[in-house]
């Protein structure tokens, strides 16, 4: 990451512009207004247009297949998920279990492959920064995870390519599979092939639990309260890399900092063959307790900070995605990003492994968030919970295929209509809204997670995600004092290249 203008005396009051981020998919600048050492004011921009959304358009409904899943190279099994389940709502197809449980698998996999490239390459190598080196636990920080250099981020690549043999069984390749498809998967499994891939999640599961938590699943997967958190700690507080965190968590005060915004909202992980999810849908405010359903008609994009075209008759132009458009307006006066600003009934909601496991009512988070906030820690300690929850889910979902029925059911598309598809992603609530006319993709509209993560401001004057948890941030401008600023971006985990698709 390289710095721009700092501040006129550094830690006063000035202009600081941190970007582009390393690290990072896609290309991301974060401007700070400071004043009086802190963050008054910051704008997140996405400073890259991409234009899927305008490619699609006049193309054979089923192209978004082929297309959408390049959007990105990270996630793109759940942009195949979102694309085959709008073009399934189009449809009015419903996939056979079997179909519904490989879509489930390689979901999975890539989602927790993500969970483990955010911890081990994104996130834990800014704790090797030599601003930490009087840390007692900084030299050991930087042996296990200083970039291209730390010994657990090696074991962890060598563990990810492993378990992504799953998806190159199920799918063909990764990325950008192509056996995602409205009625299911096209590509079926032989007994064989599920014993070799009941041994790759068994070993991907040894690896999380000799190396990344030092304790059985089970174990993590029961913490219910913070002082049960407490308490695994303390019971071998040098096993494992998540308990390294923690020690540099505590340290560091990671547990108040990057508070945001109380509203969460989750559409639901991992569809189950009875119409249920593995982990529930709907959105939650944590600051009242107030649990809700995902309200559909609710979410809206506003443009009135970005570089797109409005309404002349609205300067915020809030349209509810089936009526979205993106046509580029770089020289629109106010705006400061390609970022449009999506909303959920008006209001500004995080999306995430975070929000699933609130949503979804996993209580050592709930009362993390409860007492503390929607913090640095709670966001890593979420993603981690979800390793934890999800792996014996796999196993499951492998067992209970019946590999002498069908994966697939082949599906005609309509040449009129509307279609929604939604799952979530690594990062998130993932979105693809369809309208099809006479046989052509008339509108094709895309909200991804850290749309809604890294939004930039409404009409109103409202701030995203990230730019409220930004806000009271202490920096300054010598090397390494922005470093805050850096632990609170990474821990949304971005990936830019959805957020402008």
């Amino acid at each position: 990451m390289s710095t721009g203008p700092t501040p006129d005396a550094p830690g006063a009051t000035g202009r600081l512009v941190l970007g582009p981020f390393n690290r990072v998919e896609g290309d991301l600048e974060v401007r700070l207004t400071v004043e009086d050492g802190r963050v008054a004011r910051a704008e997140v921009n996405a400073p890259m247009y991409r234009g899927f959304e305008n490619m699609l358009s006049g193309r054979d409904p089923s192209d978004a297949l082929v297309i959408v899943p390049r959007i990105c190279g990270i996630c793109s099994v759940s942009q195949s998920v979102a694309a085959a389940r709008a073009l399934a709502d189009l449809a009015g197809a419903t996939p056979p279990p079997n179909g519904l449980l490989a879509t489930n698998l390689m979901l999975a996999c890539e989602n927790l492959a993500d969970h483990l490239t955010h911890f081990y390459l994104f996130f834990m190598p800014d704790f090797a920064h030599a601003h930490y080196a009087a840390r007692p636990w900084h030299a050991e920080v930087h042996r296990r995870f200083a970039a291209q250099q730390g010994s657990a981020a090696r074991s962890a690549l060598a563990a990810r390519q492993r378990w992504f043999t799953l998806v190159g069984t199920l799918g063909g390749k990764w990325p950008h599979t192509h056996s995602i498809q409205p009625g299911g998967s096209s590509r079926a499994i032989d007994a064989s092939e599920r014993l070799r891939l009941l041994s790759l999640v068994r070993e991907f599961r040894a690896f999380l639990e000799q190396q990344f938590f030092g304790a059985p699943l089970d174990e993590v997967a029961a913490l219910a309260s913070c002082a049960d958190l407490d308490r695994w700690l303390a019971q071998a507080p040098q096993q494992g890399d998540l308990r390294l965190f923690l020690q540099v968590s505590a340290d560091l005060g990671l547990s108040t900092q990057g508070t945001g915004t109380p509203r969460f909202l989750s559409y639901g992980a991992y569809r189950q063959p009875d119409g249920s999810h593995a982990l529930a849908p709907g959105s939650v405010d944590a600051a009242s307790g107030t649990v809700g359903d995902v309200a559909w008609s609710q979410i809206t994009e506003d443009v009135s900070h970005a570089w797109l075209a409005g309404s002349p008759s609205d300067a915020a132009d809030a349209r509810h995605p089936w009526q979205g458009r993106t046509v580029p307006a770089a020289d629109k006066p106010g705006a400061y990003t390609w970022n449009k600003a999506p909303r959920l009934a008006g209001q500004v909601v995080q999306t995430g492994a975070l929000a699933r496991q609130l949503v979804d009512g996993q209580p050592l988070l709930r009362e993390l968030v409860a007492r503390r906030g929607d913090s640095v820690e709670a966001r890593v300690l979420a993603r981690a919970m979800e390793l934890a929850r999800v792996m014996p889910w796999v196993e499951a979902w492998l067992t209970d295929m019946r590999l002498t029925e069908a994966f697939h059911t082949p599906t005609r598309l309509p040449e009129e209509g509307r279609g929604l598809g939604v799952t979530e992603a690594a990062r998130g609530a993932l979105g693809h809204w369809l309208a099809v006319d006479k046989g052509r993709i008339a509108n094709y509209q895309i909200v991804a997670p850290t749309s809604w993560n890294f939004s930039p401001r409404d009409a109103a004057g409202t701030p995203g995600a990230l730019e409220a948890a930004l806000q009271g941030v202490p920096v300054g401008g010598a090397p390494g004092e922005s470093l805050a600023v850096q632990h609170i971006v990474r821990s949304f985990d971005p990936c830019m290249v959805c957020t402008v698709h």
